[in-house]
């Protein structure tokens, strides 16, 4: 059996992974999911976005993005925007995502994450009031909200089988 523990936790490459999702990171792991951990394995593509309740244009790079999660255990890796996410969820600066911003791939970022009431949830380190929660619908999507940043909410379908 392989563990989370037994996989070297990853990092974005600089510059970002690219436009192709990097090899996958937990791919061996045998280790079943963290009770309580939402199934939010595979790949996810948008397909509606709003801020503030209103829809995003069609060219909003909201409308365009896809992620591949991968989970094990309590670790939960996010490939997305060119970054990788990796970490537990549980709670713990310790083991938070360690990696790099998004917006220009050098900014440290700090990130905890845990699950909560079935889903994951992001809270940055020193940032109160900011959260990321991703969450499955009655339908099976993905529900990405990020209140802080005009009440974002992003509806994605996984547009492969669990990873």
């Amino acid at each position: 059996m392989t563990n989370a523990n037994d996989i070297p936790v990853a990092h974005t490459p600089a510059g970002g992974y690219g436009a192709s999702f990097p090899p996958l990171i937990l791919g061996d792991c045998t280790e079943p999911l963290a009770p309580g951990a939402p199934d939010l394995r595979g790949i996810w593509k948008t397909i509606s976005a709003t801020r503030g309740g209103e829809p995003v244009p069609a060219d909003d790079r909201l409308m365009s993005y896809t992620e591949r999660i991968e989970q094990c255990g309590n670790r939960i890796v996010d490939c997305g925007g060119g970054t990788i996410a990796d970490a537990r969820a549980d709670g713990t600066e310790e083991n938070a995502v360690h990696d790099v911003s998004v917006y220009d791939y050098t900014t440290p970022i700090h990130v905890v994450a845990t699950f909560e009431d079935g889903a994951f949830v992001l809270r940055p380190v020193g940032m109160p009031g900011i959260e990321v929660v991703r969450k499955l619908d009655e339908d099976g999507h993905m529900i990405w909200t990020r209140p802080d940043m005009g009440g974002v909410r992003v509806v994605l379908e996984r547009v492969s089988p669990p990873l």
